[in-house]
């Protein structure tokens, strides 16, 4: 099971969040979750002014072995307006590079954060990957 939670997080309401949302799926292969502005084909959807998200902005899936794993997907434009940032435990926060992936620990809880390049506006999506 892949648990997320999304929270929104704007200027002065840094310390605060902002519309908790919360979406869940199995571990079995080919199970999907994604985060973007897209709420047709994303179960967790930020503000739809946050252009800094993109439609489908970050794909978790589920491997054939029952890990799961985060991709930045790319775009439509060559350079992103946003910056990908991912923490697991025990490593250093890292960047994600636009278009690249990360395995999720098993049995691991971790945040990733999508923040805007041009305000001080970011999504907060944390993470619990049952073992």
């Amino acid at each position: 099971m892949l648990e997320l939670t999304m929270a929104t997080v704007a200027g002065e309401d840094a310390a605060a969040t902002a519309g908790m949302l919360m979406a869940d799926a199995p571990s079995e292969p080919g199970e999907v979750l994604r985060v973007g502005r897209d709420g047709t084909v994303c179960r967790l959807v930020p503000p739809q002014d946050w252009l800094f998200v993109s439609r489908v902005h970050l794909e978790f899936l589920c491997g054939p072995d029952g890990a799961w794993q985060v991709t930045w997907l790319r775009g439509t434009h060559a350079d992103p307006s946003s910056l990908v940032l991912l923490t697991l435990p025990g490593v250093q926060t890292q960047p994600l590079p636009y278009g690249g992936s990360a395995k999720l620990p098993r049995g691991g809880s971790g945040e990733i954060v999508i923040q805007d390049r041009t305000a001080p506006r970011s999504v907060n999506i944390g993470f619990y990957h049952e073992g």
